[in-house]
């Protein structure tokens, strides 16, 4: 159950991520890199506050960020 919570926690971060990036479309590359990196840690903080384990909070926000952008790519890929 807390490895559900972790996953619905962090979808909400990278979709907050996925906004955030969109309303800064116009900044350079290296700002949306360290903003990704805000973000990861985040939500690395936030499964590792849940899960109470760093190697099992740092599998799942791996795959939750492999998910969520696989989602988003996918969905992109249909809407244009």
């Amino acid at each position: 159950m807390r490895v559900y919570i972790v996953m619905m926690l962090q979808f909400i971060i990278w979709s907050g991520y996925t906004f955030i990036e969109w309303l800064s479309k116009h900044d350079q590359l290296i700002y949306k890199v360290i903003m990704f990196f805000v973000f990861f840690y985040l939500a690395y903080l936030i499964g590792n506050q849940v899960t109470k384990s760093a190697r099992k909070t740092l599998f799942i926000t791996s795959l939750s960020l492999i998910i969520y952008t696989s989602i988003h790519y996918t969905m992109a890929l249909f809407t244009h």
